[in-house]
């Protein structure tokens, strides 16, 4: 439980940090809607964890009600992630996603076929993941990296690096621009 609490603070921090609307801590946790289904996704997780299985997807089910978010409770994510409005979020079980990574709306954490094991994604930290982007399959997203908006990606992307496209590759133009 503490651990759950300890997330929490560090998913505030990061907010006031990433999101420009944000006030207050007090304010994210009255009003932001993807603060809220990533606070149910936390209580999920941590009962998933617990192995209080039926609790955890109920807890989804109203995630996917009430915010249009649908995380899986067994996916992983470290303290201090943000997801900026959460309309349209999809997020699979075998997904990890590192702290400081910044999430918008309508992105998909998915996979590609249907197989056990892992077959999503893998996201580093401090990550922007851009609106509508799409990450398929069991790839590697490395720390600092950014994909742009309504991008679909399918390969691994190195360290610091700036995915845009369909499929998303490597963008120069976009690289330079990202370090200002």
């Amino acid at each position: 439980m503490m651990s759950l609490i300890k997330a929490v603070r560090k998913d505030l921090d990061e907010y006031l940090l990433k999101d420009s609307a944000a006030r207050s801590k007090i304010h994210i946790y009255l009003t932001s809607a993807g603060f809220h289904a990533l606070f149910l996704y936390r209580i999920s997780h941590l009962l998933w964890n617990l192995r209080f299985f039926w609790p955890a997807e109920l807890i989804h089910y109203f995630n996917r009600v009430l915010f249009s978010v649908d995380i899986h409770p067994a996916a992983y994510f470290e303290a201090g992630v943000v997801i900026d409005h959460g309309i349209g979020v999809v997020i699979g079980s075998t997904a990890t996603i590192g702290s400081g990574t910044l999430i918008y709306h309508g992105v998909t954490l998915g996979s590609r076929r249907i197989v056990e094991g892992k077959r999503h994604p893998d996201i580093g930290r401090n990550v922007i993941i851009g609106a509508g982007a799409k990450i398929l399959g069991p790839i590697i997203i490395g720390d600092n990296a950014q994909i742009g908006a309504n991008s679909v990606v399918l390969e691994h992307v190195s360290e610091a690096q700036t995915y845009v496209g369909i499929p998303a590759k490597a963008s120069k133009t976009f690289q330079k621009e990202a370090n200002l």
